[in-house]
């Protein structure tokens, strides 16, 4: 604790110049200097204040499946950590060192969802529109801080165990933006909850959160279902019997995963990066050697859909090395009647809508 205490009073010059650009910038979109565009159809924003593992992706996914029976949905998203540069469709043949790993998972999940990485959303969201023309809805994949685009509506995510309130600005915290930017939000998603949240620990997140009159606070969490094969969705590993697993994973929150695999299986290692690691040679030969290594001869790896998308570039590594490599998928659920309000929400700003 005293650690942390002295390098936040080391980071802190560092924070106030970050504050100072970030708030002037806000100030600027706010009085109209910088542009901000809206467009003639709905879009929906959703995105956070932090630099990730709030859940954006499996929300976005929840959003896809909600809508997709009855609109024309495309998704939009950065393409963190691509090669290729400016606007591009995501094909079911792309990879994600091409396109990015979550714009892939989108597609690989919902092929036929037109899905567009752009590191300006203003300018993708018009070459979505004039290339998929029947397009009728738009998910702006993290884009809370990208003010250039005006969205119909803003959902922003706060992790259960990270809520921004208790959050500091980079580079003291993991903020990118100041607390008070939570005020251009429409819906606040506190994600990762436990299932068993109580009412009292509702209301102390809330008067945390201190919504503004205009803004709805709702919970969610994650919904566990049964691994499959990484290259074959048909041959399924059930977690029964607490099975010994090591856990491949690069994500940017890694604590409500082991939670849950805890509860389910005996974790024998825990190989982790940084979230979106692209990873290596060698790494793929320390997953041999661990794999060589084990004991029980029934241990598989476990990862998550999003680190699956990179550890297939290695496929003729793990396939020729016989690694038993097991995606562990996941879906939002809304905590007790929370799913109808948001499903609510969600139709009545569709229907809402006026060009």
């Amino acid at each position: 604790m005293k650690q942390n205490i002295i390098a936040r009073i080391l980071l802190s010059p560092f924070t106030l110049l970050y504050m100072s650009l970030i708030s002037l910038r806000n100030i600027f979109y706010d009085a109209g200097l910088l542009k901000s565009t809206s467009f003639n159809l709905p879009v929906i924003n959703i995105g956070n204040l932090s630099l990730g593992g709030t859940g954006k992706t499996p929300h976005i996914e929840y959003l896809i499946r909600l809508l997709r029976p009855y609109l024309n949905v495309a998704t939009l998203s950065r393409g963190y950590k691509r090669k290729s540069k400016g606007f591009q469709w995501v094909s079911a043949v792309d990879t994600a060192r091409e396109k990015g790993d979550e714009p892939v998972q989108f597609k690989t999940k919902f092929p036929d969802v037109p899905v567009a990485v752009s590191e300006s959303r203003n300018v993708g969201i018009p070459l979505i529109l004039s290339k998929e023309p029947q397009t009728q809805l738009i998910l702006l994949d993290d884009a809370f801080q990208h003010r250039s685009v005006i969205p119909g509506l803003n959902i922003l995510l706060s992790e259960y165990d990270n809520l921004f309130t208790d959050d500091y600005l980079l580079p003291m915290g993991r903020l990118r933006e100041p607390r008070s930017s939570y005020e251009r939000a429409d819906i606040i998603i506190v994600s990762k909850c436990p299932a068993t949240l109580s009412p009292g620990e509702r209301s102390e997140i809330m008067n945390k959160i201190q919504p503004l009159e205009k803004q709805i606070v709702l919970f969610s969490k994650y919904s566990y279902h049964t691994p499959h094969f990484i290259f074959d969705k048909n041959i399924k590993f059930p977690l029964a019997n607490n099975p010994s697993v090591v856990l491949i994973s690069a994500i940017a929150s890694v604590d409500y995963l082991l939670d849950y695999m805890r509860q389910s299986t005996v974790i024998e290692n825990i190989v982790k990066y940084e979230d979106h690691h692209f990873f290596t040679e060698f790494e793929m030969e320390h997953l041999k050697k661990i794999y060589n290594n084990l004991e029980n001869d029934n241990t598989v790896f476990i990862t998550t859909e999003k680190d699956a998308t990179r550890l297939e570039l290695h496929k003729d590594f793990l396939v020729q090395n016989n690694i038993p490599i097991f995606v562990l998928p996941i879906e939002v659920e809304f905590l007790d009647d929370d799913q109808e309000k948001f499903d609510k929400l969600i139709k009545d700003y569709l229907i809402s809508f006026k060009v």
